[in-house]
């Protein structure tokens, strides 16, 4: 049981050790794809299925809230 124990000991030492370490990076302001909300960009024709890196996103449709009303799960 000892020898197990060492054995599982040093070898997790040594993944640890021998592990490769991410490179550590921070993003720069143009790497960012986020949506954009400028009125002088141009606005892309698209046909077919597509990927927009950066969409302009001036107006999203009409966004409302509405209280949920439900019971309090209580006996009727």
């Amino acid at each position: 049981m000892w020898q197990q124990l060492i054995v599982w000991v040093i070898t997790t030492a040594l993944s640890s050790l021998l592990a490769p370490r991410p490179k550590a990076t921070t993003p720069k302001p143009g790497d960012v794809e986020a949506p954009i909300a400028a009125t002088d960009s141009s606005i892309p024709v698209l046909f077919g299925t597509r990927i927009i890196k950066q969409p302009n996103c001036v107006w999203f449709g009409d966004v409302r809230t509405t209280p949920i009303k439900s019971s309090g799960g209580g006996k009727k």
